[in-house]
Formats: C-alpha cells, structure tokens, sequence
C-alpha cells in the first residue's frame, strides 16, 4: 500500500468521512443550502401552530426529508411530524452536539435544487381586536360583594 492510501485511511477511521463544506452541513442540520426548500429557525418552530407556507411546500415536495433540530422539545416538533407522516414525506430528528445552529426545520432534497428564498418571514400578528371576556352568571354577584 502506498503512504497516502494509508494516511489517508487512518485519518478516515480517526475523523470520519471527509465532507464538502463542513460548516454549512452543521448550520443546516447535515445538509448543503443548495438542497433546501424551506428553513425555520427554533424560534419559528416554537410558535404555537404551523406554518402554513411551510405545511404548502411539504405537501408540493413529497420526496423532500424533513429535518428537525432534537435540542428542540418534541411538543415543538410534534405537528411538523404528524404533517410530515400524513403527506408521506421521511423525516430525522438530528442530535448533533458538535455544533451549535439556531436551524429548527429544514425541508430538503438529497440533490441540488437551488432555491433561491429557503427563509420563512415571521408569522404576522393577526390584526383581530382583543375579545371581551363574557360575564358568568356569578360576575355580577363577585363584584357587588366586592364592594
């Protein structure tokens, strides 16, 4: 065997596969940008409810996986998942230590896609005036005890 095979195989087995743009793969949760369809941060996928451009692109794409960040608690995660299983589409949970990433959700192909926009804006306030609680039949009596 030649030196470089050898040196070669020992840093294989002491480091792992070389990869191509290391740094991207852990900000994007083991994936390249180029192959991405949508991207949430944890903050977005820890609003309550889905997003529904997010929810759209995973029923267009359902040979995409879905990829979720496992620091993020599963009550997070949880409707992204039974989406992700109603439309057929393979999804993983990624616990990788080794690097920190504010990437909660990545919708990706294992080929090139590129996409121009991956980032989801911020869901917008609906502009719905504040609802007035309804009195109960005993509000009446609370308040005339009161003073």
């Amino acid at each position: 065997m030649e030196k470089s095979n050898i040196d070669d195989y020992l840093e294989k087995g002491m480091y792992g596969e070389k990869q191509i743009k290391p740094e991207e793969r852990k900000k994007y949760l083991g994936t390249l940008r180029e192959r991405i369809v949508v991207v949430l941060t944890k903050g977005q996928v820890m609003e309550q409810g889905t997003y529904p451009q997010v929810v759209q692109l995973m029923k267009e794409n359902p040979k995409a996986t879905l990829l979720l960040n496992g620091e993020l608690d599963y009550s997070y995660l949880s409707d992204y998942i039974v989406i992700a299983r109603n439309n057929q589409i393979a999804f993983s949970i990624i616990n990788n230590h080794t690097s920190v990433t504010n990437i909660g959700l990545v919708l990706t192909y294992n080929h090139a896609i590129d996409k121009e926009e991956i980032f989801v804006s911020k869901k917008k306030e609906q502009l719905t005036p504040p609802t007035k609680k309804k009195k109960g039949i005993f509000s009446g009596l609370k308040g005339f005890l009161r003073k």
